[in-house]
């Protein structure tokens, strides 16, 4: 076949919807309307659930890996190790890898309020010194958190040890 008859085979469909585009009347200036901007915003905080979602299960995967300090994976972490991991495999970018960082990441949820992968932070009244994810309330409302808490322990699911701690959530 030569080389100009190729060509013009490539160049066709393009050429085709070129042609389609221009017979086609243009919403492309116009301003998007409210009920799209809502959709938009909708579909952005479904995208943004889905991915605090998977970032749970990332970290519940690593139940059972130990404890190490300053460590971030893949099978050892510290406790905003484990948070950084997690949140990143998710597709989360610029996740703050201390936890003290991570404490002003998002945004504050008072903790009646906390959903499945909102985070806890626990201070000492100044500064935020643990980080954990937040799992469920158990039927008597006690937290149930995932967190990497010290030496000689690993990636577990427990309840939290003092009510010196305040959530913050990914979500909008």
């Amino acid at each position: 076949m030569p080389v100009s008859r190729l060509r013009s085979l490539v160049v066709l469909p393009f050429v085709l919807v070129g042609l389609l585009a221009l017979s086609t009347p243009s919403t492309a200036s116009a301003p998007p309307a409210a009920g799209h901007r809502a959709a938009a915003t909708q579909s952005s905080a479904q995208l943004r659930a889905a991915r605090i979602d998977r970032a749970v299960s990332v970290a519940v995967r690593q139940i059972g890996d130990r404890y190490r300090y300053g460590a971030a994976g893949p099978r050892a972490f510290d406790c905003s190790g484990l948070l950084n991991y997690s949140f990143r495999k998710a597709g989360f970018r610029k996740v703050p890898r201390t936890s003290d960082a991570q404490a002003r990441w998002g945004h504050r949820v008072k903790k009646s309020h906390l959903r499945r992968g909102d985070l806890m932070f626990f201070h000492d009244g100044g500064n935020v010194y643990h980080a954990a994810i937040f799992l469920h309330r158990t039927k008597r409302g006690a937290v149930v958190m995932l967190d990497s808490q010290r030496p000689g322990t690993s990636v577990h699911r427990r309840h939290p040890w003092t009510k010196a701690w305040f959530g913050r959530s990914l979500r909008r």
